[in-house]
């Protein structure tokens, strides 16, 4: 492969910016493991560039990472919708999340692989949640995000649904009951809605929650940190789930 064109750069640095991605319906991987997932799932792969073929001075410019790793790909964005899973919940015992204005690209990604460890189905995501294909987000889930959809939607049509249907929907407070007391020893299954870093769970959702629910401190009356990070949270809360 020869040395890039100027239009070719170009064109790939813009995948950098979400109004490019979403005019386009590209987004960016990098890396050894990131692309060798990306070739190995369902998505459509458009093109690899490797620095030993492009040269490291071309890599350079079309990365996104401050210092370039040696592949590069441009990948194929899903057309991903609630319907098909909102329509079947029914006689199933399904372990979602839902992300309620997480903003922070290294907590999605993190809470991306999260996901995929604890075997969750899929997670829905409220539309001030930061896009899934930034960059960043990418390169933070260390490939998960070939495995595993966000959905972007409405998250109260989402917990109403799964209410319907006779499913938990499960969310943090620091007002909520403490996890490990009030955790059912059957819970495999429901929605579990997670809060933003700022604001957590907004209060729109908190009306729709059926199950509060509290990550205690250790000891409980010890002065500690405020909150715990999102990422965190999360996969103390599917490993409880999963326990």
């Amino acid at each position: 492969m020869p040395a890039l064109s100027a239009n070719k750069i170009k064109f790939i640095r813009s995948l950098a910016q979400k109004k490019f991605r979403d005019e386009h319906g590209l987004f960016i991987a990098e890396g050894e493991k990131i692309v060798s997932e990306a070739l190995a799932s369902g998505y459509k792969v458009r093109e690899v560039f490797r620095v030993e073929e492009i040269g490291r001075e071309c890599m350079e410019r079309i990365s996104c990472l401050s210092s370039p790793s040696p592949v590069l790909a441009v990948v194929e964005k899903p057309n991903l919708t609630p319907d098909r899973i909102l329509e079947n919940l029914s006689g199933r015992k399904p372990l979602y999340l839902a992300l309620d204005g997480v903003k922070d690209p290294g907590n999605l990604g993190t809470i991306i692989r999260v996901a995929d460890w604890f075997g969750v189905d899929a997670i829905f995501a409220s539309p001030g949640t930061v896009e899934v294909w930034n960059p960043k987000v990418v390169q933070a889930t260390m490939g998960a995000i070939f495995r595993k959809q966000v959905i972007y939607t409405d998250l109260a049509d989402v917990c109403r649904k799964f209410s319907t249907a006779g499913l938990p929907v499960y969310g943090t407070f620091l007002d909520g009951k403490n996890l490990y007391d009030n955790l059912p020893s059957d819970a495999k299954h429901g929605l579990v809605v997670m809060g933003s870093e700022s604001f957590g769970i907004s209060p729109a959702l908190e009306s729709l929650i059926t199950n509060k629910l509290l990550i205690p401190p250790y000891p409980a009356d010890s002065v500690t940190s405020e909150s715990l990070n999102v990422a965190i949270a999360t996969a103390i809360i599917c490993a409880e789930f999963r326990r």
